[in-house]
């Protein structure tokens, strides 16, 4: 053992004490800095299992991000031509099963065609409107987590009745249909179409399972009027955050608006956004205040080691040495309140875990803990760079005593 860390840490022991406060200092900085990051980062993960994992990461519609340029701007510069379009718009993407092979032959993911419509649901002389969802139930299990989001019946539900329905729960309780019951859907073209409520559905959105209504491509189709009709493809990829370059690059090669999970939830990541900025200033305070107590306990062992500090200076001990000993002091409880709050991190985040929240309008029992060895070193880190700070000034200061005037005034 080197003489620096052989005094350094017979000074420690001799303060036990105030030793023993500067370690409790920087392991509840570090303790509570572990588990705020763990709870961050769980509710953000259990945000995307629940809302963007639900769902699928990218939607492909009928529609175009910029309207076509038109013929006649085409061939004479000096015209501008707005309004102007076919006499019969035949909505849909065209070729659709040729533009889903084109794409599953480079995506990693799922693909699934779908229907969408509006339509009023009738029942019991309740009239109540609902976004009608026409479904691959094979290709559908791909693409979100329906079959697991249904409480009552299942997917396979859709094939054993004529026009088969399953209803959002929220939808289902705010029109009073049960299982069995026959609705009556009416879409915006006035077509009318008998249903049989089959299944309900529950993803955990209010707003969802007030209007959702899932049903076969086949009967979306006959209720819009179209045979054939597939106005948009979903998309689920295996990884969530490249869904913006791919909905990117699919839009690039289709000419049909592709909108990323991202881009259509651009005011939650912003949000999100704040909130670690806001978390990460807690955090960084918490740390701060500990490295406070650090330099408490620093300060006081040099002023009371003065006489100590002299007579190794009077023996020869270079100011850089006598320096290193004060900030190997602070190192040491440091290193020692970084490990103590690693165990109380760990604890706190498990305790943390096991609470039960007990709420109407959520799925989730507990709270969200994700627990990553970046959060330990990253709490690690800043508590020993705060503590080796805290233990610089003191050290500095004990460096520059001048023995003759301490061996003097002790005369």
């Amino acid at each position: 053992m080197s003489l620096v860390l052989s005094i350094a840490l017979t000074h420690v022991r001799a303060r036990a004490r105030q030793t023993l406060v500067g370690v409790l200092g920087v392991a509840t900085g570090v303790g509570f800095s572990v588990m705020m990051a763990a709870l961050m980062e769980g509710s953000q993960r259990d945000f995307t299992a629940q809302l963007i994992d639900a769902m699928p990461h990218i939607s492909v519609t009928d529609t175009q991000r910029n309207p076509p340029v038109q013929p006649a701007q085409k061939a004479f510069d000096a015209v501008a031509i707005r309004g102007l379009k076919t006499p019969v718009s035949r909505p849909g993407i065209k070729n659709p099963y040729a533009l889903m092979a084109s794409i599953e032959a480079w995506l990693p993911g799922g693909v699934a065609p779908s229907v969408q419509a509006k339509a009023v649901i009738r029942f019991a002389g309740r009239d109540t409107a609902a976004n009608v969802i026409g479904i691959d139930p094979k290709r559908e299990v791909k693409v979100s987590k329906l079959p697991e989001q249904i409480r009552q019946g299942s997917l396979d539900d859709l094939y054993k009745s004529s026009n088969a329905v399953i209803l959002g729960d929220r939808l289902a309780k705010k029109i009073g249909a049960r299982i069995g019951n026959t609705l009556s859907l009416t879409a915006g073209n006035g077509r009318t179409m008998s249903v049989t409520v089959v299944a309900f559905s529950h993803t955990g959105v209010s707003q969802v399972d007030e209007t959702q209504v899932h049903t076969l491509i086949k009967t979306a189709q006959i209720l819009a009027g179209q045979t054939g009709l597939v106005n948009e493809i979903r998309i689920k990829t295996r990884d969530a955050l490249a869904a913006r370059d791919i909905a990117a690059r699919i839009e690039g090669e289709s000419g049909y608006k592709a909108v990323s999970w991202q881009e259509a939830n651009e005011d939650l990541l912003s949000a999100f956004q704040i909130r670690n900025i806001i978390i990460y200033a807690v955090v960084g305070a918490i740390l701060l205040v500990a490295s406070f107590g650090t330099y408490n306990i620093i300060s006081t062992i040099t002023h009371e080691k003065t006489r100590d500090i002299a007579i190794m200076k009077s023996l020869g001990i270079p100011a850089r040495t006598v320096r290193a000993i004060f900030v190997s002091e602070a190192i040491v409880i440091g290193l020692i309140g970084m490990a103590a709050g690693w165990v109380l991190g760990y604890f706190l985040s498990v305790g943390m875990g096991r609470i039960e929240i007990r709420s109407p309008f959520m799925d989730t029992t507990h709270l969200p803990i994700y627990y990553a060895a970046s959060h330990y070193l990253l709490a690690g880190a800043v508590a020993l760079a705060a503590s080796l700070i805290a233990g610089y000034f003191p050290a500095r200061k004990a460096a520059s005593v001048r023995p003759v005037e301490i061996i003097r005034g002790a005369s």
